[in-house]
């Protein structure tokens, strides 16, 4: 693994998309600890796509018109989805231990979907990670995992840190209603944005 793979990773990471926007909302309106649990949910998104690069599946979605549109719409759907549940949430938890548990278990599942229903990070990791791999190395597939788990490490670490410093600035903001009904509308509209991008994306 070259440092100039860690560090194109990293800026690859850093740079805002639906993840790293999902991250944040969820820690200005949840907290830390749900922030926490976006980012592993988006960070788990990555490995069905990891996969389908490793074993030559994302070649499909770049030669089948059909599988992009149908996965691509899908991740719109979803999107927009997550836009009405924002507009319409109150950004207020009073959970009991089980419901809290289960509502962890959602915020998972969101941020994992979000990753998964995006069929352009296939098509990036195919064409991405083989360009720091030696085209004679005999272990291609087991370097080109160790530099997709790579990926995943950088992005939950980074994540996190997204979703932290949001959680930050919570305490700011649920003490002024007004203040967070415009956040959440906010989040809500950037959504149907990111929804409307993805709908405009070619493969």
């Amino acid at each position: 693994m070259s440092i100039e793979f860690l560090i194109t990773a990293l800026i690859v990471v850093l740079i805002p998309g639906t993840g790293v926007i999902y991250t944040i909302s969820t820690g200005l309106l949840k907290g830390s600890s749900f922030s926490i649990a976006a980012a592993i949910g988006c960070t788990l998104g990555i490995v069905p796509h990891l996969l389908a690069s490793t074993f030559g599946l994302a070649a499909l979605l770049h030669t089948s018109a059909v599988a992009f549109q149908t996965l691509k719409y899908v991740g719109v759907a979803y999107l927009l989805y997550l836009a009405y549940c924002m507009w319409k949430t109150d950004g207020h938890l009073t959970l009991n231990n089980k419901q809290t548990a289960r509502t962890y278990k959602n915020t998972i599942v969101h941020g994992l979907l979000i990753n998964i229903l995006n069929p352009k990070l296939s098509i990036f990791f195919l064409a991405f990670l083989p360009q720091f791999i030696d085209a004679n190395d005999p272990f291609a597939i087991s370097s080109m995992t160790g530099l997709g788990l790579v990926f995943m490490v950088l992005t939950l670490a980074v994540f996190i840190l997204y979703g932290l410093g949001a959680a930050g600035l919570r305490r700011h903001i649920i003490e002024n209603p007004a203040r967070l009904k415009k956040i959440q509308r906010a989040f809500s509209l950037t959504f149907v944005g990111l929804g409307i991008k993805l709908a405009l994306e070619d493969r």
